[in-house]
């Protein structure tokens, strides 16, 4: 076996009013005086950042609050957090919300080192840098963020840039599935898709797939399929939710360790170019991928349709397990009241060209860790099944 480094949090607490509970515990655990909330406005108007607020002030720590995080957040926007937690000298860092806040807040807890501008660190080495603590707080599942050691951030060319190193790791990772409670059916599903497309992808990739990341993968997918259906249909069912966070994390630790690969490939131009929120782009090209790799890696999609739907593969090869659990991820996406064309979508079949050219051009990496190769006319084709 090839050697394996693994990355992952030093602290995770996954516990129903967790944040309220734990957070001022947890910031005195790391000496704070001083905190910077990262956050959107949507979180602020729930009242989530005030329940954080309070619980840290009741620990003596000062907080000041930055909601003004987008999706897919521009440098600007970065640089704009960085400022007042410079400004406030904050000696703790929290990103609240979903991915584009804890992202956001990856790159804020390193402005203790000598950079004056985002631009400056895109592709510098940063292993050696200073690390504020960090804590991330996820509000929904799906991205993995909190658990992950990558940001991506949007380039003033509109292009997005990822910071990866370890260096980046958030200390806590605290899974508070209260804070989940309120999200509409169309955030909950596409987030919960985009973690189990995590999952998978980790499970099949070809580059780093391990036995760590495997365990996670798979474990992390048996909570969100079996939950998935639960929580589009009883949204307040909180032991469900609380399973579909903690999946959504296992999915993170997994597939920031072993990669993902071409759905994500595929998926990133239609969210750059067409403003297609992450996880939903990536629920609509998942079924054509998972395809199109059959004839590579139909071995290891039989072992999560067993895993998944023991009852219903029983017997099966491991052509047709593979194929059925195919199908029922396209159920899933079918039943979930997305969109699942890109014609639903205004993408029309002659911007389908230019969408393939910046998979080949631009995210070659991501096919690299795919188990199949792909070319232009393959990508091409994939995106056309779905037009």
């Amino acid at each position: 076996m090839t050697g394996i480094e693994f990355y992952t949090n030093g602290h995770i607490v996954s516990e129903a009013d967790s944040m309220r509970q734990k957070l001022g515990i947890l910031a005195k655990q790391y000496s704070a005086t001083s905190a910077i909330i990262i956050t959107d406005a949507g979180i602020s108007e729930l009242g989530y950042v005030n329940i954080a607020q309070q619980a840290l002030q009741e620990a003596d720590v000062s907080v000041v609050v930055f909601d003004n995080v987008v999706a897919d957040p521009p440098i600007e926007i970065v640089e704009s957090a960085i400022g007042l937690a410079r400004d406030n000298q904050c000696d703790l860092i929290i990103g609240l919300g979903g991915g584009s806040s804890i992202d956001t807040a990856k790159i804020v807890a390193l402005y203790p080192n000598d950079f004056q501008s985002v631009n400056d660190i895109l592709d510098r080495d940063i292993s050696g840098f200073k690390k504020l603590p960090l804590f991330a707080i996820p509000t929904t599942a799906g991205t993995g963020a909190e658990s992950t050691f990558v940001s991506v951030i949007t380039a003033k060319n509109g292009s997005k840039k990822a910071i990866y190193t370890p260096k980046i790791l958030p200390d806590v990772a605290i899974l508070d599935a209260t804070l989940t409670l309120k999200l509409p059916r169309h955030i909950t599903a596409a987030t919960a898709l985009d973690a189990m497309v995590h999952c998978i992808e980790a499970y099949t990739s070809r580059t780093k797939k391990n036995p760590i990341s495997d365990a996670l993968a798979l474990k992390g997918l048996q909570m969100l399929w079996n939950n998935f259906e639960k929580v589009l249909n009883q949204g307040d069912d909180i032991d469900a939710r609380a399973d579909m966070l903690l999946g959504s994390t296992l999915a993170g630790i997994a597939f920031v360790n072993a990669s993902v690969a071409a759905v994500h490939g595929l998926s990133y131009p239609l969210s750059i170019n067409f403003h297609i929120p992450h996880g939903h782009a990536n629920a609509l090209v998942m079924c054509g991928v998972f395809t199109f790799n059959l004839s590579e890696a139909t071995p290891l999609y039989a072992e999560l349709a067993r895993a998944v739907m023991p009852t219903q593969t029983a017997g099966m090869t491991d052509l047709d397990a593979a194929t059925s659990f195919i199908s029922q991820l396209k159920m899933f996406l079918e039943n979930s009241g997305l969109k699942y064309r890109l014609s639903e979508l205004n993408i029309t079949k002659n911007d389908i060209p230019a969408l393939a050219d910046i998979v080949i051009n631009t995210y070659a990496r991501l096919i690299a860790t795919n188990p199949k190769d792909m070319t232009l006319e393959e990508v091409t084709a994939i995106y056309e099944e779905i037009a």
